[in-house]
């Protein structure tokens, strides 16, 4: 993040799959020198108390129980993607 900051980036988000955000990744995120403006988690993993401002979580379960019908009525999950 901070390479592309120095090369011209005027902000930077982050987005990752699952968001296993342990030891002190919740206070590195909310550091006034983080280079993220916004971090973004699915909520494949619990987070627990886990919160910041800049932490944007997005639920996949819909798309979870969409496949979970597929798979039950024997259609392709594949259609999803």
């Amino acid at each position: 993040a901070r390479f592309l900051l120095d090369r011209g980036a005027i902000n930077v988000s982050v987005a990752a799959t699952h968001g296993i955000l342990s030891g002190p990744a919740i206070e590195r995120i909310n550091a006034k020198d983080s280079p993220f403006d916004r971090v973004v988690v699915t909520d494949t993993v619990p987070l627990g108390k886990k919160r910041s401002k800049k932490l944007n979580v997005l639920s996949v379960a819909s798309l979870f129980a969409k496949a979970i019908r597929r798979i039950h009525d024997g259609d392709s999950v594949s259609d999803l993607f």
